[in-house]
């Protein structure tokens, strides 16, 4: 399979009214201060020959206060876990989706601004 879960991620909290205007795939151009969805690929490997990946996705939620960034995170995480998986996103279907670290505080060490760090587990195959 030669399909980038991040994109799998993006696209599917892209689609959705309200995270759409936060998600992002890279930090460049960013203020700070400014809401932001981060994702980023962490890991996984080929679960099944050609045929299923397993995706560790990490989310980090940025904004001004730390409720605000909070409420965003637990808002990411309930849509990956209780929606994403079944879904086909462009070429994939997502499988399943699991938690592997709930939303913590984890403040940004440069900026120090308000953080919510979450990872899950993607299981993607193509669809």
């Amino acid at each position: 399979m030669r399909i980038d879960p991040v994109s799998v991620v993006f696209d599917f909290l892209s689609a959705r009214p309200d995270v759409a205007d936060h998600v992002t795939g890279d930090l460049v151009g960013r203020e700070p201060d400014e809401t932001t969805v981060y994702l980023e690929h962490a890991g996984g490997f080929r679960s099944i020959r050609a045929s299923m990946d397993r995706a560790d996705i990490t989310y980090q939620v940025y904004a001004a206060d730390r409720s605000a960034a909070a409420g965003l995170a637990y808002v990411v995480r309930e849509a990956l876990l209780e929606e994403l998986p079944g879904q086909v996103v462009g070429a994939a279907l997502v499988l399943d989706v699991a938690e592997a670290i709930s939303p913590r505080y984890f403040p940004d060490t440069t900026s120090r601004e308000h953080t919510y760090q979450g990872e899950v587990t993607v299981f993607i195959t193509s669809s």
